[in-house]
């Protein structure tokens, strides 16, 4: 449900207090009592290391979740609060969280992965989101984000319309480009073998992404399909810690696959959108998925191991480097694909220092993007990322997140670090030999030469 229908009977200490009592039964309490309060955390967050106050300090924003824990589960919390570091749960202490767990984390998790005892900072910090979500305290710009998925199917609230209309004109310059004119982009296509899910920012911003999926899909001769009801890969509810509009946005995605008959959903490149999907859906619907799912990541490089498309490294002479999404990498496990694909694809592929489960966040996760109010802040935690980016002499930035190449696209502006950003999809479109495809006809098309983009009823 959005913000505006939670239930009013329970004051929002209550409510806020019930939704506490539940994340901690689901997480599990060890891990609101384990922290050794070492500080090494702050060696590893962005946030802090570029700005080093003690309110960024990864277990400082941690402990304010942990003192409520202390006070109604642990004896002497409940009994000798203020010797022991407990705090009763009130109106101003919800107010204070918001800023702590919104505005000064973007849950990248890079804290957990270098704790000498693996205390997972992220999932307490989003107790705090959750408590927060169930009393409309979210931040007013991601909670319109979370309404617009729950009330038109995605995150820009994107008619339907435009989405037909970007379609059909994507579909003339890629019959161009492949000098084709059998090729189509399948809209509400029932029967075909994949439901691919897209960032709805590739209808209003990054087309080229699509174009490229699209041209890939072709020369691959695959059986697939793009729904303009629910083609949203994004889950901000994940971001808002609302579990319940998350569960609503996954299980919109669901039933369309069901009602198009699909075999397998492919998610595009994008971080969040791939651990809502992938990993936190099932939890978030009680129940696993009747239909498998995966990045299109590992799409494309059985394409390329496979055979199905041909590439041509020499057409990305520039050197490349990788940008490793918190919410794929980190916590979604999907770390060699990409690395597959490009060392396959380009001439010189080189990577950041760090890198992988380890490369620093970009400032932009956790729904911060979305959220003005800490645009500066958002910033300047990015910088770290900029000096990784200017270290490694890349040309390129290879970028699997639509959310990450926002951010990276204002840092290249605000650092003058003079580099393209582009998704994986799209390097490998460009090295793809388009001559395979000229002339041949796909598996999922019965197309003439008209543009056949007007979705099945």
């Amino acid at each position: 449900m959005t913000q505006t229908e939670r239930p009013g009977n329970q004051t929002d200490v209550q409510k806020a207090m019930k939704a506490f009592v539940s994340a901690v039964r689901k997480l599990g309490p060890v891990h609101y009592q384990s922290c050794v309060k070492c500080g090494l955390c702050g060696e590893t967050c962005h946030i802090y290391l570029t700005d080093p106050t003690i309110l960024n300090l990864p277990v400082y924003k941690a402990e304010q979740i942990m003192k409520i824990f202390r006070r109604y589960y642990t004896f002497l919390g409940r009994f000798l609060a203020p010797w022991v570091g407990a705090q009763s749960l009130t109106k101003d202490v919800l107010e204070s969280l918001v800023e702590t767990v919104y505005g000064r984390c973007t849950a990248c998790g890079r804290c957990g992965l270098h704790c000498s005892i693996g205390f997972d900072v992220s999932s307490v910090i989003r107790t705090g989101r959750t408590m927060l979500a169930e009393i409309g305290k979210v931040p007013s710009s991601l909670q319109a984000v979370v309404n617009n998925q729950i009330t038109t199917g995605n995150q820009m609230a994107i008619p339907r319309r435009e989405l037909l209309d970007t379609v059909e004109w994507l579909c003339q310059d890629l019959r161009l480009e492949m000098n084709n004119d059998s090729v189509i982009i399948p809209v509400d296509e029932p029967g075909r073998r994949i439901l691919y899910l897209i960032n709805p920012r590739e209808v209003k911003f990054f087309p080229l992404s699509l174009l490229a999926a699209a041209g890939i899909f072709h020369a691959a001769q695959e059986s697939w399909t793009i729904s303009s009801r629910f083609y949203d890969v994004t889950n901000y509810g994940l971001y808002s810690g609302d579990d319940t509009a998350a569960a609503a946005i996954t299980r919109q995605v669901i039933d369309e696959a069901r009602h198009l008959g699909v075999e397998e959903i492919v998610l595009s490149e994008c971080g969040y959108g791939f651990r809502s999907f992938r990993w936190e859906g099932p939890n978030w619907l009680g129940r696993a998925y009747d239909i498998s799912a995966r990045s299109m990541l590992y799409l494309i490089w059985d394409y390329i191991d496979t055979g199905k498309i041909r590439i041509d490294p020499s057409r990305n002479p520039e050197r490349i480097t990788l940008h490793d999404p918190c919410n794929l990498v980190r916590w979604g496990g999907v770390s060699e694909p990409q690395r597959k694909i490009l060392k396959r694809v380009c001439m010189d592929f080189q990577e950041m220092m760090p890198h992988g489960a380890d490369n620093y966040c970009c400032g932009g996760g956790g729904g911060m993007l979305s959220m003005s109010e800490y645009g500066d802040r958002r910033i300047l935690s990015g910088s770290l990322k900029a000096e990784q980016i200017r270290a490694s002499g890349a040309r390129i930035v290879a970028a699997p997140c639509h959310n990450c190449a926002d951010q990276l696209l204002e840092l290249n502006k605000k650092f003058k670090l003079g580099v393209e950003i582009q998704s994986v999809t799209e390097i490998v479109y460009n090295a793809m030999v388009l001559e395979m495809a000229e002339q041949s006809e796909i598996s999922n098309s019965d197309a003439d030469d008209s543009f056949n983009v007007t979705p099945s009823v």
